[in-house]
């Protein structure tokens, strides 16, 4: 890009006028809400009564990965009530397009069980590292390596198909805040092998059920077992890493009153719960009787009695009863049904789906909800829906990189399924929030601020480009160098019904600087670029 250039000094002018309020000025103009603690708490359908066009469109931003071209046509006739009834239990055959489920049926993590996909890659490695020269190690490592990569790019191609194309966006949504909250990093030793069935297996099919379920199902994971090491927890070697992480940022939180008693009492509960990679179907490990019985062995999931500590344990003030594996469950319910856990849970949950600083009062409601409820998770977003509180914040939640790069891409090709996914997981990687790439347990920040920075916002302007142009490119090698694509006729996102209900409340800001593109393909970069699209 050069400077003398008159129409790219034009388009950095109105960049740099629309970033000076993309993060901190409001983004909507007109019809916005009184503040949320400026509105009384009041909850149940009246809250949805008469919706204007543009707070629909707002609502399907935030139920949604982001709102497609159609705008609030997209309800298909649904009443307000009956969509988020829908999306809170959808079916559980919800259909994709036919091009992107054939993308994901093809894939190896479609098609080869998750015990047969381990034990090959396990066996390669350590022949691998069998060879008998250094070449030849490095050799096939490298080639191992490649494919174990390729598994975690399959995990998260599937992901971004799902979130673009299913008709099930709230569970996709679910399922990725889930994964955060349970995080686990790929890049630890044979993850990148596992972390597609965790999310499949674990994590998706209790994104809006009970949290306990989800739970259980995290914990019983060989992925969680070997990210945060339970695989090498056993009686006189105790780790207490899961401990830890379990009660701080899984249920209980960190400033709940747990004290390090209760951490090495539940790292003693989790001794013995680990991972096997011994045939399906071989033999158990050899024991006495009396241990043999408490055995078990699920895919992957091993609980080896042998490891555990059999002494009586007491977690939070009070004796467990239970032994074997049935003591962790023991303790994962009073986990779960701790009053912290519901406070820490609901929460998060509203941070994710609010934004900043959710009001104190709504906070109450939403664990009184969990508690009531058990740990039901639609149950929990189903109050909240309904809340004044969660009404106003619509438009005013900042974007982090998934939410922003997905709502872009849902907006400008959500009509046409992409052929690959490889330039938006790049997009992400550029964007610092690759899937499965937080590296410590307690998963992306889900601040604005964190976010809102110079950095960040100049590759999200590039993004917006390459959005804008009508292809997504992957992005630039270098942040001179322009993204490149197949020249393709830019979608005509100003004539769209999403953008036509919000133009009215926008800012005179935007509106000025859009009111200046020179082309199509200049519009959408800058409405791409704007704090009504950095917004939701």
């Amino acid at each position: 890009m050069t400077p003398t250039n008159p129409l790219h000094l034009h388009r950095r002018t109105l960049l740099l006028g629309l970033a000076g309020c993309a993060v901190f000025g409001a983004p909507l103009a007109t019809h916005a809400a009184p503040p949320a603690a400026a509105v009384p708490h009041t909850t149940g359908p009246g809250t949805w009564s008469a919706p204007d066009e543009p707070t629909l469109a707002r609502l399907l931003d935030r139920v949604t990965w982001g709102c497609t071209a159609q705008g609030t046509q997209a309800l298909g006739g649904l009443g307000i009530s009956a969509y988020l009834a829908a999306q809170l239990r959808p079916s559980a055959n919800a259909a994709l397009p036919r091009e992107a489920q054939a993308q994901i049926d093809a894939m190896a993590i479609s098609r080869t069980p998750i015990e047969a996909l381990a034990a090959d890659m396990e066996a390669r490695n350590r022949a691998a590292k069998a060879l008998p020269t250094e070449d030849e190690r490095k050799a096939a490592l490298k080639a191992w390596q490649q494919d174990m990569r390729a598994l975690q790019q399959e995990a998260a191609a599937r992901f971004v198909l799902r979130a673009l194309y299913s008709p099930s966006q709230l569970r996709e949504k679910m399922t990725w805040f889930w994964m955060n909250h349970f995080n686990v990093f790929a890049g630890k030793g044979n993850l990148r092998a596992l972390v597609g069935d965790y999310e499949e297996r674990a994590v998706r099919p209790h994104a809006l059920g009970r949290f306990r379920d989800l739970l259980g199902a995290t914990v019983r994971h060989p992925a969680m077992l070997r990210y945060l090491d339970n695989a090498q927890n056993a009686a006189g070697r105790i780790n207490e890493n899961y401990a830890r992480e379990l009660m701080e940022l899984h249920t209980l939180g960190v400033d709940s009153g747990y004290s390090q008693q209760d951490v090495q009492e539940l790292a003693r509960v989790l001794t013995g719960v680990g991972v096997s990679q011994r045939p399906p179907g071989d033999e158990p490990p050899r024991m006495r009787p009396a241990l043999l019985r408490h055995y078990v062995r699920e895919g992957l999931f091993e609980f080896n009695p042998q490891r555990h500590d059999w002494d009586p344990k007491t977690l939070l003030g009070q004796p467990l009863r239970a032994q074997g594996l049935a003591e962790v469950d023991e303790a994962l319910d009073r986990l779960t049904r701790a009053p912290a856990t519901a406070r820490f849970i609901t929460r998060k949950i509203a941070l994710f789906l609010m934004g900043d600083n959710p009001p104190p009062a709504l906070l109450q409601t939403l664990a009184r909800s969990f508690e009531r409820s058990d740990g039901d998770i639609a149950a929990v977003l189903e109050t909240l829906f309904h809340t004044p509180e969660f009404r106003a914040s619509l438009g005013q939640r900042f974007r982090d990189p998934v939410h922003y790069a997905l709502a872009g891409l849902r907006l400008a090709h959500g009509d046409a399924v992409l052929p690959s996914t490889d330039p938006a997981l790049a997009w992400l990687q550029r964007l610092a929030e690759p899937l499965y790439g937080r590296v410590t347990p307690d998963g992306y920040p889900l601040d604005s601020a964190t976010w809102s920075g110079s950095g960040q916002m100049s590759t999200r302007f590039e993004m917006a480009r390459a959005l804008g142009a009508g292809a997504l490119a992957a992005p630039p090698a270098s942040d001179d160098a322009a993204p490149r694509a197949a020249p393709r006729t830019p979608p005509a996102l100003a004539q769209t019904a999403y953008v036509r209900t919000l133009e009215p409340t926008w800012s005179p800001a935007t509106r000025g600087a859009l009111a200046q593109a020179t082309s199509p393909r200049e519009w959408n970069l800058l409405f791409l670029a704007s704090p009504e699209f950095m917004h939701g």
